[in-house]
């Protein structure tokens, strides 16, 4: 039974960094594209960030590339995504989502194209001075 857990969120300042965490159980990462996202009251759910199968290619929305990064621990089953130089506007709830089956063995961060079945229940990151 495929089950993913976010963790890792709270309160950061700008300047400040936060890590979070996506803990998969029931499926090896190498069989999964697992995708970060993130929704703000009164938003839309947006792609932050993905991870493909074979840990390549990876994503990121243009919002956060070059402060965002994210890598996986085989060891663990675990993806994590790295928030630096956070801002005010990174603020949201943030969800990992697993797809099986991704496109041509790529991940994507299009809820319409992709296929994201599998959900972890959320991690508040909340960004202020």
């Amino acid at each position: 039974q495929l089950q993913l857990a976010e963790s890792g969120g709270g309160l950061v300042q700008p300047g400040g960094s936060l890590r979070l965490a996506c803990a998969v159980s029931g499926l090896t990462l190498n069989r999964l594209a697992i995708g970060w996202f993130r929704q703000a009251p009164g938003q839309e759910r947006e792609g932050v960030a993905c991870i493909s199968p074979r840990a390549y290619p990876i994503d990121f929305a243009d919002s956060v590339k070059g402060r965002f990064t994210l890598f996986r621990d085989s060891a663990k089953n675990t993806v994590y995504l790295q928030i630096d130089s956070p801002k005010p506007e990174d603020t949201g709830v943030y969800y990992c989502a697993a797809d099986l089956q991704p496109y041509l063995g790529i991940c994507t961060l299009d809820l319409e194209n992709g296929r994201y079945p599998y959900w972890g229940q959320g991690t508040q990151v909340t960004v202020s001075s």
